[in-house]
């Protein structure tokens, strides 16, 4: 089935659903201090990793993968850039998970050069068995941003660490560059806005843990070229939780940006993104709010 026949579905049939929010006595989602450049690499079942795994942008993690996060020191406070799920043998991330928050919300600096080399880094957390080349050909397609180089304008550093191998997913250039960016650009201006969220929770990533749901193979057969591509949306305002995703086949849809209305067309709710991807996405909720923002969205509290 075409991704934008199931998603065009599953919107009519959640838009007439009731408008669903919950509350948390307490966010549950205690800070996590990182030293300065102090990025750390673990596998789901070491028991490091708790207090990272226990922020609530983090999706449940699969045995064997590694977990990867990336922090900054941002004056006295160390920040998270972004954690993600890496698949070792496929060389590819299972996610990428971030938020934005008072202190990830600024722009202050600008994208990375395109005069910078290498543009795309080797990861320095991953293991060399399992790393990519610097700058590796993606044989014809994009290199796509997961966590988007706009996304991080807080610092220097942060928007550096987004053009890491790990942080990036090949995509046909019609959808990175028109497509894909459209859902970003939104995904950037809800984040910025302090009066929508106080904290917006994200999860991005590509299928690939299907071979049903991988379009092709890159770098001499090594990576998947993931057949959809999705975004996990988590907000918190005053203590309430709404949830909402995007769930898109990758193809080319040409040049123009879609419309807000072209855009409704590919929101789903949670827990259909979850049946799809086979992803646990936002575990680390209170189950009854997990149970009750996962399972409808409302369009219309998201601005469609």
């Amino acid at each position: 089935m075409k991704t934008r026949l199931l998603a065009a579905r599953l919107f009519v049939a959640l838009a007439a659903s009731a408008f669903v929010f919950a509350s948390c006595d307490d966010d549950d989602d205690p800070d996590v201090v990182f030293g300065y450049g102090s990025g750390s690499s673990t596998t789901p079942s070491s028991s490091a990793n708790a207090q990272y795994t226990s922020r609530l942008e983090v999706p449940a993690l699969k045995e064997g993968n590694l977990f990867l996060q990336h922090s900054t020191l941002e004056g006295s406070d160390s920040v998270m850039t972004y954690s993600l799920e890496y698949d070792k043998t496929k060389r590819h991330s299972r996610w990428v998970a971030f938020r934005f928050d008072e202190k990830t919300r600024p722009k202050t600096v600008a994208r990375k050069s395109y005069d910078a080399k290498p543009q795309y880094p080797c990861d320095p957390l991953v293991p060399s068995a399992y790393a990519l080349s610097d700058d590796i050909s993606f044989n014809g397609y994009d290199h796509g941003h997961l966590c988007a180089s706009a996304d991080r304008l807080y610092s220097r550093e942060a928007n550096d660490n987004t053009f890491y191998l790990t942080n990036m997913s090949p995509q046909i250039d019609n959808f990175n560059q028109n497509f894909w960016t459209a859902f970003e650009s939104y995904v950037q201006t809800k984040g910025r806005d302090a009066s929508f969220a106080d904290t917006l929770y994200v999860v991005k990533g590509g299928t690939i843990d299907s071979e049903d749901n991988i379009l092709n193979y890159v770098c001499n057969y090594t990576v998947p070229v993931p057949k959809y591509y999705y975004m996990a949306l988590l907000k918190v305002k005053n203590n309430t939780y709404s949830a909402m995703a995007f769930l898109m086949e990758h193809k080319n849809y040409g040049n123009e940006t879609p419309s807000n209305s072209e855009m409704a067309e590919y929101i789903t709710s949670i827990d259909e993104l979850e049946s799809f991807t086979g992803i646990d996405f936002f575990h680390n909720l209170l189950d009854r709010v997990e149970d009750v923002v996962e399972s409808a969205v409302a369009p219309s509290a998201w601005g469609f």
